[in-house]
């Protein structure tokens, strides 16, 4: 099936501040550091890199550290400055920098993982770091003793890992597309629940604490917006990338989903709206529209002496169709469907023109991301790619 074309990019667009190269492998994960002119990065070039900005304007490593194993991922508490990075090994090393950014000090460095170390986060309430790797299991550790708390085996390897600090609840999204809810205690964790809505892997998990809404991204394409907080089980999916979604960010200010993809595009979502969600896919044995026999039907084929016609589905109202009864195409926003896609004729009809008003904005960032970091105080956005290139955004234009 051929990719959708993108929608057309509106007017106000992000503004490139800066391109951070020099990395020999891919950037796997990357931090704006806050209140100053600096990003950290780890690659799989085995290199952890502080880089701040000079006076010529470029970004210079004031830290190139060397690790034994390709890094895979990071997590950075601006307020104790620790750095918790992830390696291919199985290994999390925790480092505390310096106030001028010049300096690392390792801490502590503990076996997590029998396999790469996926995702880190670094829980300071808690003094947990939590991490999930290509070996199956998701666990946690004490920040202060390196101590292994418990661990829960994941039906796959899980590239989603979110935290709620108020009810102890973690997210983990895996590459079987299913999502594990966990309730933490000290040293013990419980089933809450689970649940699957993707049909391609989990790739990348936002949680918003307010409104208690947790986002998942997914090499199907998609991202999915479930109503964690609202019990009323609501999944409302979002259309606007031709490629696997690699990262999600959310602007909790203003409500708006920052998603990144293969694709190399940057969408960004207004969540401050009564979004709908797409209806079921209804089954029949011919067309609920013009009751034309669909080719497995055998029987009715034979009754009518009529060819039988493949089966469709219109986006907006569920029923199953056939090609002739759904030959209009329309953009479908509140129920996530940015671009044109395939709805009966009738349905054609009843959409007007302000139900097709856009609501997302789509922007080129020119290489393949891999990974997203917003910093809400500035309004900036890092995208790190496979080009092996950081590229800092100013999304005040868009994200306001």
């Amino acid at each position: 099936m051929a990719a959708e074309p993108l929608p057309k990019a509106l007017t106000r667009k992000p503004l490139l501040l800066n391109k951070v190269e020099g990395s020999q492998e891919v950037v796997n994960m990357a931090a704006i550091v806050p209140k100053e002119d600096g990003v950290i990065s780890v690659s799989e070039d085995r290199t952890v890199r502080v880089w701040l900005k000079r006076d010529s304007g470029q970004y210079w490593p004031s830290i190139y550290h060397a690790m034994p194993s390709p890094c895979s991922c990071m997590s950075f508490n601006p307020e104790t400055r620790r750095l918790s990075i992830g390696l291919d090994n199985g290994t999390i090393s925790e480092f505390i920098l310096s106030e001028d950014y010049n300096k690392m000090t390792l801490v502590k460095s503990y076996q997590a993982h029998q396999s790469r170390v996926i995702m880190i986060l670094f829980v300071l309430e808690m003094e947990w770091v939590l991490s999930t790797g290509q070996d199956k299991h998701f666990t946690w550790h004490c920040s202060e003793s390196g101590q292994r708390l418990g661990g829960y085996r994941t039906s796959a390897g899980a590239c989603g890992l979110q935290f709620d600090v108020e009810t102890r609840h973690v997210f983990v999204g895996d590459h079987s597309g299913q999502v594990t809810i966990l309730k933490l205690e000290q040293e013990s964790c419980s089933l809450v629940t689970t649940f699957k809505g993707h049909t391609g892997g989990v790739t990348a998990l936002c949680w918003d604490p307010i409104q208690r809404v947790l986002f998942s991204g997914s090499s199907d394409h998609s991202i999915i917006m479930w109503d964690i907080g609202g019990r009323k089980g609501t999944a409302i999916e979002l259309q606007g990338h031709n490629d696997k979604v690699q990262s999600l960010s959310y602007a909790h200010h203003t409500r708006q989903l920052i998603s990144c993809g293969a694709d190399g595009g940057i969408v960004v979502w207004n969540m401050d709206v009564e979004r709908q969600e797409t209806p079921e896919w209804l089954d029949s044995d011919s067309c609920q529209k013009c009751d034309q026999p669909f080719f497995w039907n055998f029987k009715q084929m034979w009754d009518s002496k009529k060819i039988g016609l493949r089966q469709h589905h219109c986006r907006k109202c569920g029923k199953a169709v056939c090609g002739k009864c759904s030959s209009k195409r329309s953009s479908i926003p509140l129920m996530g469907f940015e671009f044109e896609v395939r709805v009966c004729d009738s349905c054609h009809e009843s959409i007007t023109d302000e139900e097709r008003a856009p609501t997302a904005t789509f922007h080129d960032s020119k290489h393949n991301i891999v990974h997203v970091h917003f910093d809400a105080t500035r309004g900036w956005l890092l995208t790190s790619g496979t080009d092996k290139v950081i590229k800092l955004w100013d999304m005040t234009p868009v994200v306001s």
